[in-house]
């Protein structure tokens, strides 16, 4: 029998085989003993290179996308213990099931949907309820550009006082941050301002027909600017001009100003995402919803002088036959604060929306939240729908609802990629 000194008194004998117990993980001697088996160690290649730790990968550890700096070593104890990878698994899969961790994570997947479902039908009750009284506002006192400039406000005060009682956290602002925001924030007066007045001017669900077709101008502009977009996204807004053509024909309440407000806010709101990709790529670190907030808060600063030289002088008359219509003051100051608070509301909810699931996920959620809320305001408002509108309609969703199918999958391939 051949014997090797690798420290002086401590023989180590080489055999052919060396069987291990669980007890070799947890006594070192034993471990020690598993060296009399190099080849044990040189049937497989030993990798130098570095890996992500498995009981991280699997419990989630905050650490899990650290790289372990003590890979060779541990790969060094596979081999030479000579445990498979698939005794491993199964140490590992026993441990995780005495975890308590390991029922925390399968107890949150229903914690998790519940709150989806939470989330999403918070999203679309408020946004109807904003476009049914403001709506109903509208119809009374058709000033819309005081209404807008109030729902703005009403959203910048939300926002600080969730930044007051630290409910939401207070973003940095320094002087380059508030400078990205100019643009944006310009784009988002635009079309904020465009579809209250498109509101004021047509039905509701005739605005958000039109509304449907912003993928067609995002497409345009974008290409523009020198993005390229496969030909099933070309094809996606097809259907999408043509529905919104029948529906504008067929409209009952069909208005020129009413249409061409809600192309100008379809225009508007493309361009504002486009400048933010473009302006806001170095302050990553700010939340949407923190974002979303100090876009309202300029924006408010944009519109609100605008609104006092457009309106400015029509506002008293306005409201004395607005509460004479009414009958109630309090009636239509419930309905202008609703307006104002729920208009903040449902924008934030998509936002938390946008943070929780994937973007394919989100875009057939806000084709279906247009859906709900055209029926929904319908119901209400009892608009005739005649059925070459109504079929119109329907193809001007479905197209919005293939396009953001298209687009989605395209960006997350693009992600994969990169």
């Amino acid at each position: 029998m051949l014997t090797l000194n690798l420290v002086p008194s401590s023989p180590v004998t080489f055999s052919k085989s060396t069987s291990i117990n669980a007890s070799s993980f947890v006594n070192p001697n034993l471990h020690q003993r598993n060296l009399k088996n190099p080849c044990a160690v040189l049937n497989k290649p030993i990798s130098c290179g570095s890996k992500i730790s498995d009981f991280s990968r699997f419990h989630g550890h905050p650490f899990a996308q650290i790289r372990d700096s003590s890979t060779e070593t541990s790969n060094i104890w596979e081999y030479s213990s000579g445990v498979s990878s698939k005794t491993r698994s199964l140490v590992t899969r026993a441990a995780a099931e005495s975890n308590p961790e390991g029922e925390t994570a399968e107890v949150s997947k229903p914690n998790k949907t519940l709150k989806l479902v939470v989330v999403f039908g918070l999203w679309y009750f408020q946004n109807i309820v904003f476009n049914i009284y403001n709506k109903k506002v509208l119809n009374i006192f058709p000033f819309p550009w005081l209404l807008a400039s109030f729902q703005l406000f009403a959203g910048s005060v939300w926002m600080f006082v969730l930044w007051s009682l630290k409910l939401q956290p207070r973003p940095k602002i320094t002087k380059p941050f508030i400078v990205a925001l100019l643009g944006p924030a310009l784009f988002h007066t635009i079309g904020h301002i465009s579809a209250c007045v498109s509101f004021s001017k047509v039905a509701v669900s005739f605005t958000h027909v039109i509304k449907s077709a912003e993928p067609v101008f995002s497409v345009v502009f974008s290409s523009f600017l020198g993005d390229t977009y496969p030909l099933k996204v070309w094809l996606s807004i097809l259907p999408i001009v043509f529905g919104c053509s029948l529906a504008a024909v067929t409209e009952v309440s069909f208005n020129f100003g009413g249409l061409w407000c809600a192309m100008i806010s379809n225009v508007g709101f493309v361009l504002r995402n486009i400048y933010s990709k473009k302006s806001l790529q170095s302050f990553k670190e700010v939340s949407g919803l923190n974002m979303y907030g100090w876009i309202s808060i300029i924006s408010l600063f944009y519109l609100f002088p605008v609104a006092v030289f457009v309106e400015g002088p029509q506002w008293v008359q306005g409201y004395h036959k607005a509460i004479e219509a009414i009958g109630k003051p309090t009636t239509f100051y419930i309905w202008v604060l609703l307006s104002g608070i729920f208009y903040h509301l449902y924008n934030q909810s998509s936002y938390q929306a946008l943070d929780d699931i994937s973007p394919l996920t989100f875009s057939v959620g806000n084709t279906m939240k247009r859906v709900v809320v055209i029926v929904a305001t319908v119901l209400v408002f009892r608009n005739p729908v005649r059925p070459l509108n109504a079929l119109g309609s329907a193809i001007a969703i479905f197209g919005t609802f293939l396009y953001s199918q298209v687009t989605a999958k395209k960006k997350i391939g693009d992600e994969k990629k990169s």
